[in-house]
């Protein structure tokens, strides 16, 4: 899933300047930092992620300028435009008074030297950022970590206070630092601001988030600054915090106690990042800033893998048992931040991941250590903070725990060999060294499922957990046969229901390579009579209702979102008035039809009490007819790579190319090769050996097609967030399938296949851009 480096370097940079747009990361090709590469790549199977983007620090006033061990700010910039990117990332990070609650990380200026901040570092970094030479690049940046959340819990009157964060809040440098920051940097018009927002495990109390929200607030309109100066903010900045629970729920309760009042949640509101990031987003839009603001989350460090990944929630003894055994981030407390040992590589930068989430990124690049594990004597103005020392018994902000930090480490920033290492041990998702995928043993089927609670028109499931080789990843709910919904917990609500009716429920198990289990035993419900909920409002009818892309055998439509008194949870579309699929976004592919066949669909909304609005307009399409032939811009080019047609493995060799005159982003291609399986099994594992682009920035899998001779199954390669150059080419890409039972294939009929040995264009393989055929002849 990682952001992938460009494929091809422009002959020429861009004369004109990047356009504005609502999210930089879309269609972006991030830069990445050569400083830390060669380091990444140096160390034991660091190769893998060695050209993944991550931000660049600029931690005092020196690193403007360079040094003999670390390019300046403009090398860095050059370096970006020689690479072909169109994004570079940068931190801000040098406040008066830097981090006030950990010594570790802070900074050259003191508490009162705002004039120094202002004119030697916000000044000349603006200077060189509006340099028009830069003007083609899409400039994010990262304004102050930690700094304005201490004001909020760290400046009296809680455990972890302060006398520096005090002073910082009673002299307002932190707020009005910001604001200058936010100004001037904003009046760059390739300039995106996102300003750091902390963690879940320290604003993600009420008593926290709401008194957060109007500290940004402040800042971001002190000193000339404007809501408008800010595109979003971003959590987790250099932390360690799980990106997601997936093993228990925050509303989850062990014998009548809430998981809230667990030891490690304590009370808290939120389990995971991505739960408070989104959550952060409402409240910070409440607070007045725009609608349209973005989230960022940083996963570089927060992957927690490993052989102790519980792959379930604990035992039912406690709350704390039940807390504890499921939880994934290892970590002794939340509070414990630096160079925590057991953290693994997280989720490899994303664009748009989940609603309100413009990206996850490497904010802290893995390798760079968060502080000294003792006393260093040293020129940067960083002091040793017991949370870095591995004997340390804590103190009021970790709950007195103990700092769970790794030993022998070096000054914040600095490289920590040992700490990497772990990193890429415990990377979650795995790193894979060569992109293979040759897991094909499914999850055990879940067990125990239970209806544990229902209404007139819903009814709630909960099961054990399943457990998987390689870990489960979500599990797909059935009604009747037909799948209704899916989760990435063991519970689920099926909603939208009539009052008065049985209906039969199982579960099946999926894991990351598409694996699916069994289907769970069977329970049945009848919903009540009626009068379940108190909200009888139902939504309003989805307007806008459009036909976004079309094939042979799929209609893709997007609609506007309803409207709720307590909340839209999801749709359910109609094609022909019966039900066909649901969504939680405003989006669905309906799959698995005729071609040149005519479809009418209307779309529903429907909230937590299961109220269903009225139908939208239906829309009617009619699917393409089979065989069709793209038009665009990209084309596909084939070489055949295997000796055998008749051994047990299909291999070739592809390549994509752009035959247009403007750059395509290739998040929004995905390449299909149609083959037959014949006999034997009907699973299949897929593998990439070797890309010029990197196996890890691409995504392969096999998928059923229909009945047309030759192509009743298709392997699907999708590829990263990177862009593909007018004219360019994606260099070779070599894929292997096979059958989970490594029984033989019978080549020679497949549909996609060609005996040519050195590449050719083949017009019998398809190329789909955002769901429509661009190029080839489908089957």
């Amino acid at each position: 899933m990682g952001a992938a480096l460009a494929v091809a370097i422009p002959t020429t940079p861009a004369a004109a300047a990047a356009a504005r747009v609502d999210n930089p990361y879309v269609g972006a090709t991030a830069y990445v930092n050569p400083d830390w590469s060669a380091k990444a790549a140096a160390e034991p199977g660091g190769d893998v992620i060695a050209d993944t983007p991550s931000f660049v620090w600029m931690d005092r006033i020196a690193a403007i300028g360079g040094s003999a061990n670390a390019m300046s700010l403009r090398e860095h910039l050059d370096t970006a435009l020689d690479q072909g990117a169109n994004l570079f990332q940068v931190v801000i990070y040098d406040l008066p008074g830097r981090d006030c609650a950990a010594l570790a990380s802070n900074g050259e200026l003191g508490p009162t030297e705002l004039d120094r901040y202002k004119n030697e570092y916000i000044d000349p970094i603006s200077e060189i950022l509006a340099d028009p030479a830069y003007a083609s690049l899409r400039i994010v940046t990262i304004i102050e970590p930690d700094s304005l959340p201490n004001l909020v819990t760290n400046a009296g009157g809680t455990a972890g206070s302060t006398e520096a964060c005090a002073t910082m809040k009673a002299n307002g440098n932190y707020e009005k630092g910001v604001g200058y920051a936010l100004h001037t940097l904003g009046a760059i018009p390739n300039v995106y601001n996102y300003i750091d927002a902390a963690h879940h495990g320290w604003l993600g109390w009420d008593t926290n988030m709401g008194p957060a929200a109007k500290e940004f607030k402040k800042a971001a309109t002190s000193e000339g600054a404007t809501v408008a100066d800010v595109t979003g903010f971003i959590v987790n900045t250099a932390n360690y915090s799980a990106l997601k629970e997936p093993n228990f729920k925050i509303t989850d309760s062990v014998n009548g106690t809430t998981v809230r009042q667990s030891k490690w949640i304590d009370w808290n509101y939120y389990t995971d990042e991505l739960t408070f990031a989104q959550a952060l987003r409402t409240q910070l839009v409440s607070e007045g800033f725009s609608s349209n603001i973005g989230m960022l989350i940083d996963t570089a460090r927060n992957g927690w893998g490993g052989s102790a990944r519980p792959t379930t929630a604990g035992p039912l003894t406690s709350v704390d048992a039940y807390v504890n055994g499921g939880r994934v981030d290892r970590r002794i407390h939340a509070g414990n931040w630096c160079n925590q040992s057991g953290a693994g590589i997280g989720e490899r930068p994303t664009t748009a991941p989940e609603p309100g989430i413009d990206a996850y990124v490497w904010a802290k690049p893995p390798g760079e250590s968060d502080g000294n594990s003792a006393p260093v004597e040293n020129d940067e103005g960083k002091g040793f903070d017991r949370m870095c020392d591995p004997t340390y018994t804590g103190n009021g902000r970790n709950g007195n725990s103990m700092s769970g930090a790794l030993p022998n480490s070096p000054l914040a920033g600095h490289w920590f060999s040992a700490q990497f290492q772990e990193l890429v041990r415990n990377a979650y998702p795995p790193l894979d060294g060569n992109g293979g995928n040759n897991d094909t043993q499914a999850p055990t089927a879940p067990t125990g499922v239970t209806v544990s609670a229902k209404t007139s028109s819903s009814v709630s499931l909960t099961w054990t957990a399943s457990t998987d080789n390689t870990g489960v990843t979500g599990y797909n709910i059935y009604r009747g046969g037909v799948q209704v919904g899916t989760s990435t917990t063991t519970s689920y609500t099926d909603t939208g229901l009539t009052a008065s009716t049985a209906y039969s429920y199982t579960v099946k198990a999926k894991d990351a390579a598409g694996n699916l289990s069994a289907a769970s035993t069977a329970v049945s419900a009848t919903t009540s009579a009626g009068g379940g909920t108190n909200d009888t409002q139902a939504p309003t009818a989805p307007t806008g209702v459009t036909v976004s892309a079309k094939t042979s055998s799929s209609v893709s439509l997007t609609w506007t979102a309803s409207t709720d008194n307590t909340g839209v949870t999801g749709y359910n579309i109609y094609r022909g008035g019966v039900q066909v699929g649901t969504s939680t976004t405003t989006s669905y592919t309906d799959t698995g039809l005729t071609a040149s066949t005519a479809y009418s669909y209307t779309v529903k909304a429907k909230d937590a009490a299961g109220n269903l609005s009225a139908a939208s307009t239906a829309v009617s399409a009619t699917t393409s007819a089979g065989g069709d032939t793209g038009t665009g811009a990209l084309k596909v080019q084939y070489k055949n790579t295997d000796s055998s047609a008749t051994d047990n493995q299909i291999r070739m060799g592809l390549q994509l190319v752009n035959t247009g005159s403007t750059p395509i982003s290739l998040s929004s291609v995905k390449v299909r090769y149609w083959f037959t399986p014949e006999a034997g099994a009907s699973t299949f594992g897929t593998a990439c050996d070797w890309a010029v682009i990197g196996c890890g920035n691409l995504t392969h899998a096999v998928k059923t097609a229909g009945s047309a001779a030759g192509a009743s199954h298709y392997l699907e390669v999708g590829f990263g967030s990177g862009t593909l150059a007018a004219g360019a080419s994606t260099g070779e890409i070599q894929l292997r399938v096979n059958k989970s039972d490594w029984s033989n294939f019978a080549e020679a009929d497949d549909y996609s296949r060609s005996a040519n040995t050195s590449y050719a264009d083949a017009s019998k393989i398809g190329v789909y851009v955002t769901g429509t055929l661009a190029w080839g002849t489908a089957p």
